[in-house]
């Protein structure tokens, strides 16, 4: 069941009268813990149990670790936390990944080892759900939140449908004094709500797959070397399809859960204006990048102890994070890439940052497009099947030569061309503000107007049913 379906829309009609009955706030908090598990059973029924399992554990590790104040007791007990979660992650996500290493490792070594079939599956969301129930004990380890005083208010916590699959990744200092007192949406964040979900689905099923997708997809899969102008439309295709896929995804979860009266914080920050790469991850999947700045780089030292550790604690981060993203070697490499350009960052702004040409506007909005440039050519190490996929598609767009090879029509090509300005030119011109804000300034009738139109053209869009990329991480 995804947001871009006919089933979630039927199923949200459902969940939104069944919110607007007069039953008791216990009653509906769970109405919508039943339909959160049925929604996550839609994909796969059995691993719902594994979804039950790392709920159970970590409520009962935080109930455990508050009532002693014994530092290396808590550790322990968090410890329990730790390997039950990641054990989970590692074997679901990873098992696969580390054996066929493990078998190639051995391979050098001159042993021919040949391991009986694995036939390990990935259950969707839980890299998403499990970083959700890890900042819940790792805060009560910490001491920054109580442990929540009903199981129903931190089961819904982890398991609430707008982000169970894909993010915004919550916080329960966030998530869990909502439930304290009933939520039931105001006509204006009704309102708001559904312009968020329609702002989605038009980014999704319009933009993403309509255009961008299909050209991406093709690029990336073609067999053999792509010409110099089919490898730079692809990658730039897929630049935008990143960012309007999961975009889209975040505020289709922003807004249903809006429509129901919680609130979730921003996923993106219009992070094609970023101006350096510290700046965009403070923009791009915010829900994500400050997860790992809080549960991982400060737990590491963050700055604190000098610029050499400093330095390894930003490429640990982001390799990780490049893991986290999928078990392949192109996504750990893309994790070192982004943490390498992080460092140079850091290093550039030491030696020039004073220069006074750089803070000027024009200066800003050179750097804002070498930004995105870079996070673009970046991308194909993130996107491509494989390394070697990624270096011949590096060695097309790098060797200025063509081919006679026509894989997409000139219309296209525009097409892409297109977005890209369109999503630069919009988020610079929005970078200091919010969609909400500008949406706000506007006569309701031209709102209005907008959300009709933007309506006709999802229905009227062909083209397949995709399912969000970020479902596969």
């Amino acid at each position: 069941m995804v947001f871009n379906s006919l089933t979630f829309i039927l199923f949200f009609i459902i969940i939104l009268i069944l919110h607007n009955l007069p039953f008791s706030w216990r009653v509906k908090k769970f109405n919508l813990l039943i339909a959160s598990y049925i929604f996550y059973a839609a994909w796969s029924p059995p691993f719902v149990i594994l979804l039950w399992v790392a709920t159970v554990i970590d409520w009962f590790v935080a109930q455990w670790m508050a009532r002693t104040d014994d530092k290396k007791k808590r550790k322990k007990i968090l410890l329990i936390s730790l390997i039950a979660n990641l054990g989970m992650l590692g074997y679901f996500k990873y098992g696969n990944f580390l054996l066929a290493n493990f078998v190639s490792l051995v391979k050098l070594l001159g042993i021919d080892y040949q391991p009986p079939e694995s036939s390990i599956l990935l259950p969707i969301g839980i890299s998403f759900y499990t970083f959700v129930t890890l900042s819940y004990t790792i805060d009560i380890y910490r001491k920054e939140i109580e442990p929540a005083k009903s199981f129903l208010d931190y089961s819904l916590l982890i398991t609430f449908f707008p982000h169970l699959v894909a993010g915004p990744i919550l916080r329960a200092a966030q998530f869990l004094p909502q439930c304290l007192e009933e939520r039931k949406a105001t006509l204006q964040q009704l309102g708001w709500g559904f312009s968020l979900i329609v702002l989605g689905l038009f980014d999704k099923v319009v933009l993403a797959d309509g255009i961008v997708a299909p050209v991406s997809d093709a690029v990336y899969w073609m067999k053999g070397n792509v010409s110099w102008t089919q490898g730079w439309i692809g990658s730039f295709a897929f630049t935008a399809q990143l960012f309007l896929d999961f975009n889209g995804y975040s505020l289709c979860a922003i807004g249903s859960a809006l429509c129901l009266g919680f609130v979730f914080p921003d996923n993106f920050r219009f992070p094609y204006a970023a101006i350096g790469f510290s700046d965009f991850w403070t923009r791009m999947h915010i829900s994500l990048s400050s997860w790992l700045r809080d549960y991982l780089y400060i737990s590491l030292g963050g700055n604190r102890k000098g610029t050499f550790r400093t330095f390894c604690n930003l490429m640990i981060t982001m390799l990780l994070g490049g893991l986290w993203h999928g078990a392949t070697w192109h996504h750990v490499i893309f994790g070192g890439i982004s943490g390498g350009l992080l460092v140079i960052e850091i290093i550039l702004v030491r030696y020039f940052g004073a220069i006074d040409f750089l803070k000027t506007k024009l200066a800003q909005f050179g750097l804002m497009l070498l930004t995105f440039f870079v996070f673009s050519v970046s991308l194909v190490m993130f996107r491509a099947p494989g390394v070697g996929n990624a270096l011949r598609m590096y060695g097309s767009m790098f060797s200025f030569a063509d081919s006679d090879k026509i894989l997409f029509s000139n219309p296209q090509g525009i097409a892409i061309i297109v977005v890209i300005l369109w999503l630069l030119t919009s988020h610079w011109l929005l970078r200091n503000s919010s969609l909400e804000e500008t949406f706000s300034k506007m006569p309701w009738w031209l709102h209005s107007l907008i959300l009709s139109l933007l309506i006709i053209v999802i229905i009227l869009t062909p083209g397949e049913n995709r399912t969000f990329i970020y479902f596969q991480f």
